[in-house]
């Protein structure tokens, strides 16, 4: 199981132990999921075995990862539950000879989260795919002896350590790393067993410290004097501003002050980024009272809410959800800013769900105007609510 992985892999010990649920909260959160589950199963392509397929395609085998990945946290379902299996031969169905898992479109995000798919799935097939897909992956890393790839292929430098894409991976459309991305490379290592130690996840740690808004831990010049501790998307816009290291926040600019007085405008740290680099870098083993952990807790702690994604709004809303269970999960505490952060997802997404055990829609961005997509960020996220 993947949280046994991550119980050695970042020593709990350290960390606080989530209280038991309440009964109450438990059954309300096992409803939810039972209704998302048989929504998710009603959409099934029947000819496929996906989800969202897309005859003409290109198709995205990652929303059937997330779908599956969904399911298989429910300690009910297996491999052998007839729908996961479906959805699991639909994914394998994209395995190509390098290791990636994609239909020639967006290669790390589709590897990345049908890899976690995988992780709990035991077939000699699977098992495969998670070796290769790995080593797709790490090819895809910016690094000392990158020299181009499937998602960059207009880019074909080494990368120092002192460039700003080291460490990152992205979608390779605007020709640079960002942390979602990163953060998907992390989820999928990390639930696939790959040690902390692994040259890929050390790499991944600078970049993770140039997206985060601290001074004392971002070099770069757009962190100067800032004192937030949470994450933004990436650290240039593009590639063409590569020299220019303006980084980039989707939740614009922020006002900071420098402690003396002087105002300064700084680019916006986020939730749905900050928790992505939270969980990123406890899936990296750092220590709890490592700066860049209590930094980026902080954060969470000041800016908690269900109510909306802190500085995007409705924007990305199922995506921040899944990721806020996930980190927090991980982190291991039930009470952030006084509140059961638990129960104040069951109670969101109680009242988010539709009578068909769909979810609705918050907004059309990133994709969230599909209702599997949505419900299954928000299977994922209520599942991490049951796991204390």
């Amino acid at each position: 199981m993947k949280i046994c992985i991550l119980t050695a892999a970042i020593g709990f010990g350290t960390l606080a132990h989530a209280a038991p649920l309440e009964s109450a909260y438990r059954e309300k959160a096992r409803s939810i999921a039972d209704n998302a589950i048989a929504y998710l199963r009603s959409q099934q392509d029947e000819s496929t075995g996906g989800w969202g397929h897309n005859p003409d395609g290109p198709n995205l085998p990652a929303i059937s990862g997330l779908v599956v990945t969904g399911m298989l946290l429910d300690p009910r379902i297996d491999q052998n539950d007839p729908f996961v299996a479906r959805g699991v031969e639909y994914i394998l169905g994209f395995a190509k000879d390098d290791g990636g898992i994609h239909d020639d479109f967006l290669q790390s995000y589709n590897t990345s989260i049908c890899l976690s798919a995988l992780a709990d799935v035991r077939l000699p097939e699977s098992a495969s795919a998670i070796i290769g897909g790995q080593s797709f992956l790490k090819g895809l890393q910016y690094h000392e002896g990158f020299s181009g790839s499937v998602e960059a292929t207009n880019f074909t430098e080494p990368v120092p350590v002192d460039h700003p894409y080291y460490g990152g991976i992205g979608y390779g459309s605007h020709g640079r790393p960002d942390l979602s991305n990163l953060g998907f490379f992390m989820q999928a290592m990390h639930d696939t067993g790959a040690s902390s130690e692994d040259e890929s996840i050390k790499k991944a740690l600078k970049f993770l410290e140039r997206v985060q808004m601290v001074d004392e831990i971002n070099d770069m010049s757009y962190a100067d004097e800032s004192e937030q501790g949470g994450f933004i998307y990436a650290t240039v816009p593009d590639l063409e501003s590569v020299d220019g290291r303006a980084g980039q926040s989707q939740a614009g600019t922020i006002v900071e002050d420098d402690g003396e007085g002087t105002r300064i405008t700084r680019l916006r740290a986020y939730g749905s980024m900050t928790y992505v680099g939270f969980k990123s870098l406890l899936f990296a083993d750092l220590s709890p009272d490592d700066p860049r952990v209590t930094n980026a807790r902080r954060w969470i702690g000041e800016h908690f809410t269900v109510d909306e994604n802190p500085g995007m709004g409705a924007q990305g809303q199922y995506y921040y959800y899944c990721s806020m269970a996930r980190a927090l999960d991980a982190w291991g505490e039930d009470r952030i800013g006084g509140v059961d952060w638990r129960e104040a997802m069951i109670d969101k997404l109680a009242s988010l769900q539709n009578s068909d055990g769909s979810f609705a829609v918050q907004h059309d961005r990133w994709m969230e105007s599909d209702p599997v997509l949505i419900t299954a960020y928000a299977l994922i996220a209520i599942e991490h609510t049951l796991n204390d």
